[in-house]
């Protein structure tokens, strides 16, 4: 019988033990927390959202974003409905973003953790691994207590993202160890800190608007959806969306240049024109007295006191100079380098025997549950591959 011991009891570790003990394995998995899937029950708000209907383009992003096909394909959305409805999970479905019916996200740490019991799999809480080793012909993971022997190891540590306690660096370091590269992890799916000085003027404002990210002077991308003005710049989904670039690019040492349009639902000149309609229609009204309706009254009053009212509707500028920190992160861009490892087995190019999963990896996803659908896919992917006797 192949001797298993998966590092982390996360999402992509659960699925991989369950996987891996379904063919056949003895599991055994460590986690450094006092319980298993801490790290699923913040998600989705404590909801959880477990995976996306939707295929949208370039909903995962890394050096490599063509990496996660293999192990979608192996494991795909609709075996993921499938895995959990057996499991006794009843979903309901948000425009495409699937939830489970409890609306808690602890029940699919539950019906994991009681499948993974059945199948006899060991899970070991409360398990700091400081290092993995290859000698004798096996794989030894150690602990401050004690080593395991195995035949296989999977690495599904999780990143340096979240307030959840146990999120943190052990994973990088036991693959740095090994001899694999990472790309640099930094914070993504965040809010933005910008340069400008009126904040505390729009803190606590939320409104529809457009954001587009420049990098040196360049628009790169662009979303669109409910922003939330902050003391310190922007959060929201459509800010979240594109953190990760924006991160990235001042890590590089590049000029990021946010522009928000609050009325993209018109061009300039139309916007131009509107207001003139609304001049005529009030000619008491100031300038001022005009947005009432459009926008809060907060927003009103910065956009006000801009020099143009139109660019200040359609373009308004702000220089960003950081992310939020890793704990309040939801996910990490950066990771383990894919180019190392297998896409179809998830195993290590460098070691025989060495799996990885999850958010390890340099793959990150945008909201909406792509960042879960990675860590089940690429979890029962290294599972699977891990728990397969050489010949078969």
């Amino acid at each position: 019988m192949k001797q298993i011991i998966i590092v982390g009891a996360g999402a992509s570790g659960l699925v991989a033990a369950i996987k891996a003990a379904t063919i056949g394995a003895a599991v055994t998995v460590l986690e450094q927390n006092d319980r298993p899937g801490r790290k699923i029950c913040a998600t989705g708000n404590g909801r959880c959202n477990m995976t996306n209907l939707n295929n949208i383009e370039n909903a995962y992003r890394g050096s490599h974003p063509e990496f996660v096909k293999d192990a979608l394909k192996q494991f795909s959305v609709d075996d993921t409905l499938s895995f959990f409805q057996k499991l006794g999970i009843c979903t309901t479905d948000r425009s495409g973003w699937i939830y489970p019916r409890s609306n808690q996200a602890q029940s699919i740490v539950d019906v994991l953790t009681m499948k993974a019991r059945s199948l006899k799999v060991k899970l070991k809480t409360n398990q700091y691994v400081t290092g993995v080793s290859f000698t004798g012909g096996h794989w030894n993971v150690h602990t401050n207590g004690w080593t395991y022997t195995c035949d296989a190891v999977i690495l599904a540590n999780g990143s340096k993202a979240s307030s959840v306690a146990g999120s943190g660096e052990s994973g990088y370091k036991i693959a740095r160890s090994l001899g694999h590269h990472l790309i640099e992890p930094l914070p993504a799916l965040t809010a933005l800190k910008c340069k400008e000085n009126y904040f505390s003027g729009w803190s606590g404002v939320r409104t529809e608007g457009k954001v587009t990210l420049y990098i040196n002077g360049t628009p790169e991308t662009s979303q669109q959806g409910e922003l939330q003005l902050t003391d310190y710049g922007v959060s929201g989904i459509p800010v979240f969306q594109i953190s990760r670039y924006a991160i990235r690019a001042i890590y590089e040492k590049k000029k990021v240049e946010l522009s928000i349009n609050f009325f993209p639902e018109l061009t300039k000149q139309e916007l131009q024109e509107y207001l003139g309609r609304r001049k005529n229609d009030c000619p008491y009204k100031n300038e001022k007295e005009l947005l009432t309706g459009l926008f809060p009254e907060k927003l009103i009053r910065v956009l006000a006191a801009q020099k143009d009212l139109i660019s200040a509707i359609t373009d308004f500028r702000l220089s960003v100079k950081s992310g939020l920190s890793f704990e309040q992160a939801q996910i990490c861009s950066g990771g383990v380098d894919t180019s190392e490892i297998d896409s179809h087995t998830m195993e290590s190019r460098l070691h025989k025997g060495l799996y990885f999963a999850g958010e390890l990896l340099d793959i990150d996803g945008t909201c909406g549950g792509y960042n879960l659908q990675w860590a089940w896919s690429s979890g029962a992917t290294a599972g699977i591959h891990a728990a397969k006797e050489e010949n078969s």
